[in-house]
């Protein structure tokens, strides 16, 4: 009886403790409720969760090395590329209407308005990997490739024989992958690859005694520079599904994005501030990474602007870049995206642009990957429905894309979901492009894309019985943590 005396205290210490942490360290309001609330209701196994996924064990150490590094070189790299957003915000009347966006991400990551762009959309993975083969294909000097998920199955060996093959030319090739997300890349693969004179390195190594934290902090980047020119950014990982050639059953909607241009820096300076972050073998900007803006020849003169974050970021500027993307709109906003759990910030701007009177439409999965995510993306359609949002439930197959476009003149492209992992946790990185012809070239896929969703109804939405909606009610509970 003593022991169970003395265990209960224990674990009300311990209790107290964790909840105190958690009210000092965790930021955002909901998940601090959330947390408290697994904590409380759920004895040991709340505490023991949020101990292992609800801490960053790692931003006193190595995120601030990373941030010293980063900030070091972004300083060095404004000495070598030219500052374009002087010339851009009187130029163009894409740029003109967002002006404070562009600002603001000056001034946040120090991420410049680059013009003289040329941009090319990818629909699906049928059109991405012939155009990523034959630009690998062309690489003179360098090759950088940073991605999530990285399958070795009939894409991925097609592109690992053609790094291999570079390299042997004596193009610099160097792999960064996510550890978590890319578990069939196997030692034999490295090994192959290493041999034929190309760096391959892990992102997060995950080790055992590390392994709660470090699967917590992903680098869902999905990168690609070549010769400091060339780059690919958008949804679409390297794997055998993304490709929609009739061999298997489930469709998979996703874009991405070609750049050729000065934008191509600011990804390139992202892909060396993380390959330094993980690998002994560090890089140095200069010419040979940053070629000299007059030497890119492009055919367009699209604005585009790079803005990432991650949890080594100040701010949490993903999010606030759509957020401005949103209070700028004046007539319009379409948003695709496979994960919806967005927040209170997201759902309060997006009901007010629908309540002033803005075409707003929302285009998710009707088939989803994750029952738990779609069924927390439910508990926020009530509130956006009774706003006037339209929601379109995509039926054709699975909707991994994450874009945006507003207006007819702003888009977005990259590899944020509308979620607080893609927010707060996960390395992100999108592509904001100013440019009409290309937002009109995203306006036309979005419409098309709806053809093969089902439309809402809200009346019949927001009368479903409270059974139906009580799963969605508790998946919102924990939405923050997800």
């Amino acid at each position: 009886m003593g022991w169970v005396i003395i265990a209960s205290i224990v674990y009300i210490i311990l209790l107290i403790g964790v909840c105190i942490r958690i009210l000092f360290e965790t930021h955002n309001t909901n998940k601090t409720l959330a947390y408290l609330l697994f904590c409380l209701f759920i004895p040991v196994i709340g505490m023991g969760f949020y101990l292992l996924f609800g801490i960053n064990y790692w931003t006193k150490k190595r995120y601030n090395k990373k941030i010293t590094g980063d900030e070091k070189m972004l300083r060095q790299l404004k000495k070598d590329i030219r500052d374009y957003d002087g010339v851009a915000v009187a130029a163009d009347e894409s740029v003109e209407q967002h002006t404070e966006l562009a600002a603001m991400l000056i001034k946040d990551i120090g991420s410049p308005l680059t013009r003289n762009n040329t941009i090319k959309l990818l629909v699906n993975g049928e059109k991405k990997f012939p155009e990523l083969l034959k630009a690998l294909r062309e690489a003179s000097h360098h090759i950088h490739l940073e991605y999530y998920i990285y399958e070795y199955d009939e894409i991925g060996t097609q592109i690992i024989e053609l790094l291999i093959e570079k390299a042997m030319q004596g193009v610099k090739v160097l792999f960064l992958y996510d550890d978590f997300g890319s578990p069939s890349i196997k030692k034999k693969t490295e090994e192959r690859l290493r041999k034929a004179g190309a760096q391959v390195h892990p992102f997060h190594k995950v080790r055992f005694y590390l392994f709660a934290n470090r699967i917590n902090y992903r680098n869902h980047r999905k990168i690609v520079v070549i010769d400091g020119q060339t780059a690919f950014v958008g949804g679409i990982n390297v794997a055998d599904k993304y490709i929609n050639n009739g061999k298997k059953s489930l469709y998979w909607r996703d874009t991405h994005v070609l750049i050729d241009g000065p934008a191509v820096y600011y990804l390139q300076y992202l892909f060396i501030s993380d390959w330094n972050f993980c690998c002994p073998h560090t890089l140095k900007p200069g010419d040979l990474y940053f070629p000299p803006a007059a030497a890119i020849a492009t055919e367009q003169d699209c604005f585009v602007q790079i803005t990432a974050s991650g949890p080594d970021s100040i701010q949490p500027s993903v999010l606030y870049s759509i957020l401005q993307a949103i209070y700028l709109a004046k007539k319009e906003i379409l948003i695709a995206t496979p994960y919806f759990i967005p927040g209170d910030s997201i759902i309060d701007a997006l009901s007010v642009a629908a309540l002033s009177g803005l075409s707003v439409k929302l285009l998710v999965p009707g088939i989803s990957d994750s029952k738990i995510v779609n069924a927390a993306s439910k508990s926020n359609y009530n509130d956006l429905l009774k706003a006037g949002v339209e929601i379109y439930l995509y039926q054709k197959g699975f909707m991994h894309a994450k874009t945006m476009v507003t207006d007819g003149m702003f888009s977005m492209i990259g590899t944020a979901n509308m979620d607080n992992r893609s927010f707060f946790l996960n390395f992100e990185v999108n592509a904001l492009i100013y440019d009409k012809k290309v937002a009109g070239q995203m306006r036309k896929q979005f419409f098309e894309d709806m053809e093969d969703a089902k439309k809402i109804d809200k009346k019949e939405w927001l009368s479903r019985s409270l059974y139906r909606q009580l799963p969605e009610k508790l998946a919102r509970l924990f939405s923050p943590v997800l």
